[in-house]
């Protein structure tokens, strides 16, 4: 928990949320920074937060949001980064050389 201004009820959601980025292949300080910008979000839209900008009060909610901003125009599929961290659960060697396109075919490869 980053916070200590945080409730019970904020502190769960944070553990929540990134237990589920955690899972979904981001690593652990990339899981933490997702869980504390979405709980900060979320505290500044219900006016907990003692300040906040106007496009946290004013946007969509993050969890309605959801993928809604990812980039379109990309190929949808997991990122390099979770590819990587899937390989390296694994074991797979060379890893830390391999592009995109080949983490994907050794991690897919494995499975």
């Amino acid at each position: 928990m980053p916070q200590k201004a945080w409730s019970n009820k904020r502190e769960r959601q944070y553990e929540h949320i990134k237990d589920s980025a955690k899972k979904s292949g981001a690593s652990t300080k990339r899981a933490k920074e997702i869980a504390a910008r979405t709980v900060n979000k979320e505290r500044a839209r219900s006016g907990e937060a003692r300040e906040s900008s106007r496009t946290s009060r004013q946007d969509i909610s993050s969890g309605r949001r959801g993928g809604l901003r990812s980039g379109t125009n990309r190929e949808r599929g997991r990122t390099k980064e979770q590819l990587y961290n899937e390989a390296k659960r694994m074991n797979i060697s060379g890893r830390s050389k391999m592009n995109k396109a080949q983490l994907q075919r050794a991690v897919d490869r494995r499975k």
